[in-house]
Order: structure tokens, then C-alpha cells, then sequence
């Protein structure tokens, strides 16, 4: 067991919904385990800057419901350097702190990975709506995102349905098409573009005009961002067919707001706890994840540089109940 006095917690990266709910367990969970607690604000830039703070129990009062995080986030090329990255472990040790929990997606494990091998204890869990985050089934936030975009697409059927039109959804995700995948099962898409898969939009096309003259008043194509454009992927459906009327929504950033579900709220409450108790425990430089929901400790190392397998079979299903 590693006796420990201070540890310190960072949030970085994209903000996700449930970054505050993690935030919470770990200040929490280190109080009740007589550990003094360190917030530190706008990440690994709020760390160099020594933007380093305690918190108590009442500082995570009333945050579990909210989106976002009260620890905010920054960018900092400072810390993409060598130097940067000494900097910092020269400042939490200054400051007394015996282990470090960053909370953010691969960037920040990336950062978290270098201090890791500068003798700092860390410790990694996965906050990103974008679910990219290998050795773990889910992160935190992901299952709020995909919410969003189910209630978006529920709005947007309403409407097209009356104007017997086709909607082309575009949502977030540059290289893994887990919110589109997610939100397309869900919501019933009749096509999901992901970056993971090859697509013939002749083929898509004409499914789209077969389907119109069977009668259906409708159609959705949800469209991760790292395929391409949403307004690119309508005009390239409207040039093979002048009949398909196909209206563009790029959601955006809406997809990172609001409260997180249940969910998101127990994983990021379960994974907070957990790496604190593992930190007592004397593990470091690990990610924390859940698999089988199960919790799981994987090298940090291992995990940045690995690229998370696609759910070819959740694909493959989506595929199947889309005719």
C-alpha cells in the first residue's frame, strides 16, 4: 500500500458530460480516505501556470447533474514538449502531490503517459464523448452524446416526414463512428457513415429512391465527421438523384452539453473511486476503464498506443434492421 498525502486532478481535452460527476468521486473518495485533494484549473496549462488549488467536499457540492466541467480545459503546446512535461512534474512535486488523476481522452492519457514515465503516480480515466478510447467499452460522456443526437434525429423525423424529405445528420467523430453507429441503432437511421467503413453512396442513392417509391415519407443518413462533410455527402446524393430532397443538420457541439444520463453519471462515479483506490493501492501509470462492466487497470502506455477495435457486429445489425 503507497501512503498518500496529496493528490491533484485535471480535467483536458474536449469536455465531456460526466467530467464533473468524475471530478466529484475522486475528491470525494480521496477525503474519505484521509487524502488532501488538489484541483487543478484549464489542465495541463492550468499545471504550468501552477493554477493548483484544494478542494473539499463542498467544492464538488451540486455538480453531479451538470454538464461540462467546473475545472475547465485548455489546450497547451507547452506540454507537447520535453521541457514542458519536466516542468510540470518538477511542479506537482513543489507542491507535495503524490499522484495525479487526469480525466480527458488521448491527448490527455498522452500527457498523463509522460509524466508517468517522470516518476509522477497517475492515473487515466476516459473522458470523451467520442468513445475512442481503447481497453474500455465505454467512456464518460458517450452515452449522453448519443442521447443528444437520438432526441435531435426523433425532432428531425417529425419534420421531414411532413415534407417527405431526407435528412443528412452530422455528427462528431473524426476517426471512430461510435456516436453515429450508437445514435443510428437507436434512432432507426436507415444509413450510417462511419470512417471504420467502406460506403458507395451510388448505393446509398438508390436504396434512397427505391425506398421513396415503396412509399416511405422519409429517410436519415447519419454522417461522422471524419467521412466527410454532412453539406458535401447531400449535394453528392442529389447529383445521382435530382428527386432526392435531402436537408443538412450538423449538431455540433450541442453533442458535448447538457445533464449527463444516469449513466454517465455512474460510470464516471465508479471509475473517480476507483482510481483513487488503486492509487492507495500503489498502482500508477494505468487507464482505468470498464469491460463486461467489469472495472479494469490497463498501462497507460499500452492504451496510446493501441487504436480501439470497431463493433463490427453492432454494424452489421444496424445494417440488417435498416431495410
Amino acid at each position: 500500500m503507497a501512503e498518500l498525502k496529496k493528490i491533484a486532478v485535471l480535467t483536458s481535452g474536449g469536455d465531456s458530460q460526466g467530467m464533473n460527476a468524475a471530478v466529484r468521486a475522486v475528491v470525494r473518495s480521496a477525503i474519505y480516505h484521509g487524502i488532501d485533494v488538489f484541483g487543478i484549473q484549464r489542465g495541463y496549462q492550468g499545471l504550468l501556470n501552477q493554477d493548483i488549488f484544494p478542494m473539499t467536499i463542498r467544492s464538488v457540492g451540486d455538480i453531479i447533474q451538470r454538464g461540462g466541467t467546473i475545472l475547465q480545459s485548455a489546450r497547451c503546446l507547452e506540454f507537447l514538449k520535453p521541457a514542458g512535461q519536466q516542468k510540470g512534474a518538477d511542479i506537482l512535486r513543489e507542491y507535495g502531490i503524490d499522484g495525479l488523476v487526469v480525466i480527458g481522452g488521448d491527448g490527455s492519457y498522452n500527457g498523463a503517459n509522460k509524466l508517468s514515465k517522470l516518476g509522477i503516480k497517475t492515473m487515466g480515466l476516459p473522458g470523451t464523448i467520442d468513445n475512442d478510447i481503447s481497453f474500455t467499452d465505454y467512456t464518460i460522456g458517450f452515452d449522453t452524446a448519443v442521447s443528444v443526437v437520438v432526441d435531435a434525429i426523433n425532432k428531425l423525423r417529425d419534420t421531414m416526414s411532413s415534407h417527405e424529405r431526407s435528412s443528412v445528420v452530422e455528427v462528431m467523430g473524426r476517426h471512430c463512428g461510435d456516436i453515429a453507429l450508437h445514435a443510428g441503432l437507436a434512432s432507426g437511421a436507415e444509413t450510417i457513415l462511419v470512417p471504420e467503413m467502406p460506403f458507395d453512396l451510388d448505393e446509398v442513392a438508390d436504396r434512397m429512391k427505391d425506398n421513396f417509391a415503396r412509399g416511405k415519407r422519409h429517410s436519415i443518413i447519419i454522417v461522422a465527421e471524419g467521412v466527410g462533410k454532412g453539406e458535401d455527402i447531400a449535394q453528392a446524393l442529389k447529383d445521382r438523384h435530382a428527386s432526392i430532397d435531402a436537408r443538412v443538420t450538423v449538431l455540433g457541439h450541442i453533442q458535448r452539453g447538457g445533464s449527463p444520463t444516469p449513466a454517465d453519471r455512474n460510470l464516471a462515479s465508479r471509475l473517480g473511486d476507483f482510481a483513487v483506490r488503486k492509487l492507495i493501492e500503489g498502482e500508477s501509470g494505468k487507464a482505468c476503464g470498464i469491460i463486461n462492466g467489469e472495472l479494469t487497470l490497463t498501462d497507460i502506455d499500452l492504451v496510446v498506443n493501441s487504436k480501439k477495435e470497431f463493433d463490427l457486429e453492432t454494424y452489421n445489425l444496424a445494417l440488417r434492421l435498416s431495410q
